[in-house]
């Protein structure tokens, strides 16, 4: 499904040979929208590999694809969302269990980097699976939090307001991707993660 996606990728690493240790972003179309990452964190070299529309299911995939071209200090994952909007009906553990799936697979190639997954997001438009959501958020934060030189990065509470409601001025129009804003809320709980 996201074959040209990858080869798209390859022929970036091509034309310019990826940088190592810089901070590799997996995942879907959050990373994939934030085409101008780089000058929020000015000081960092940063790979952006998101591709729109994955879900965990791909990145386990095309995991040989997303890791063997780099030679990163560091990897953020952000993917999982486009899980539950696939089928209404799954299970957190289904979706934790795909995410343990790629992690393995990061880790058998990448023993000792920092490994970090970032929450998933409660977007406006996806408010019938916020239950799973939080769900599959709190396990995959246990789950990180016992593995080594892994953070799961929380972004959920900096986008809701005084009262906990999701802040939907940080959503353009679909109500799914995010303004500039959004990706400003993220960064600053990002940097403190960041190599």
């Amino acid at each position: 499904m996201f074959w040209q996606d990858i080869q798209h990728f390859k022929k970036l690493d091509q034309e310019n040979p990826p940088a190592k240790n810089a901070i590799l972003l997996l995942g879907s179309s959050s990373f994939t929208k934030w085409t101008d990452v780089a000058s929020y964190f000015p000081d960092k070299t940063i790979i952006n590999r998101g591709f729109g529309g994955s879900r965990l299911t791909d990145l386990n995939f095309y995991a040989n694809d997303l890791l063997n071209s780099y030679q990163p200090k560091q990897i953020i994952i952000y993917c999982g969302e486009n899980d539950f909007a696939d089928n209404a009906l799954l299970k957190a553990d289904v979706v934790v269990d795909r995410f343990k799936t790629f992690y393995k697979k990061v880790r058998t190639k990448f023993p000792a980097i920092e490994v970090d997954y970032i929450s998933i997001k409660y977007s406006p438009s996806r408010e019938n699976l916020w239950p799973q959501m939080r769900e599959a958020n709190k396990k995959i934060a246990a789950f990180m939090k016992k593995q080594p030189r892994s953070k799961f990065i929380d972004i959920t509470k900096v986008m809701q307001d005084k009262n906990g409601n999701v802040r939907q001025e940080l959503f353009v129009e679909d109500m799914l991707h995010m303004t500039p804003e959004g990706y400003r809320l993220w960064t600053s709980v990002m940097k403190p993660y960041m190599k």
